[in-house]
């Protein structure tokens, strides 16, 4: 295991740290070890929603579907119909 040792860290933050651990029920140095761990965390890799939606949809395809004719816009100031 490595060690790190972190200078000039001000009272205030070393203070909200102590307070943080505090909270969660461990050490400082716990609390350090978690809080370092998740800002160097590697996001997932599973590409995000595009991704999620372009592989539900792979098997279709798109040039097979009919597209509805479009009705002219609407001019400003009359009436829907």
């Amino acid at each position: 295991m490595a060690s790190l040792t972190i200078r000039n860290l001000d009272d205030d933050t070393k203070a909200r740290l102590r307070l943080r651990a505090a909270r969660h029920g461990c050490s400082m140095e716990q609390e350090a070890r978690e809080i370092l761990q998740r800002a160097v965390e590697v996001p997932p890799t599973d590409g995000g929603f595009a991704d999620r939606v372009r592989k539900r949809f792979a098997g279709l395809n798109a040039d097979d579907l009919p597209i509805p004719s479009r009705r002219p816009a609407r001019v400003p100031g009359t009436p829907d119909v």
